[in-house]
């Protein structure tokens, strides 16, 4: 069930917000807590650094009814456009915000001439696998965290048109 009354706006120091939208990321990366190891680097996050990573990033967020319901961060990379901190919060899961988020992510990328979008998850998260290859991203590589023997993240790619 798609939420039409979503208004995806760009992140910045005009919406500002920090403290909601650090609130939003730390309770839609919750789940992972005990799952993923290395933890979450969500739990690295300041309202000052989260301000920071919006500045030297391109970042949205989808707001409903005024609240803050999810948020993409992408940076463009040499033949990429990197997507982070995609969280939906729980409540608003299963509304087709994380895939009206992409889609603008797709817009940054061909506007800025880049041909993919790329992104990691962590290994343990088999669901999320699920989900970014049911919206078009192929599994491209396995990394390690620094520290790590085994591999702890997979690398997806989608491909644009």
């Amino acid at each position: 069930m798609e939420s039409a009354a979503v208004e995806i706006v760009r992140i910045d120091d005009d919406l500002g917000r920090w403290d909601e939208l650090l609130a939003l990321i730390l309770s839609s990366f919750a789940y992972m807590d005990g799952v993923i190891d290395p933890p979450s680097s969500a739990h690295r996050l300041t309202l000052a650094s989260l301000a920071q990573k919006a500045r030297d990033e391109i970042a949205f967020a989808a707001v409903e009814n005024g609240r803050m319901t999810g948020c993409v961060f992408c940076k463009p990379e040499p033949g990429f456009l990197y997507i982070g901190k995609l969280a939906i919060a729980p409540a608003s899961q299963g509304k087709g915000i994380g895939r009206r988020l992409l889609a603008v992510a797709e817009g940054v990328a061909r506007e800025k001439g880049l041909p993919a979008l790329r992104l990691e998850t962590r290994i343990e998260l088999t669901g999320n696998h699920a989900t970014f290859a049911r919206w078009g991203f192929a599994r491209t590589a396995e990394n390690s965290h620094p520290g790590f023997t085994r591999t702890t993240s997979i690398e997806m790619q989608k491909r644009l048109d």
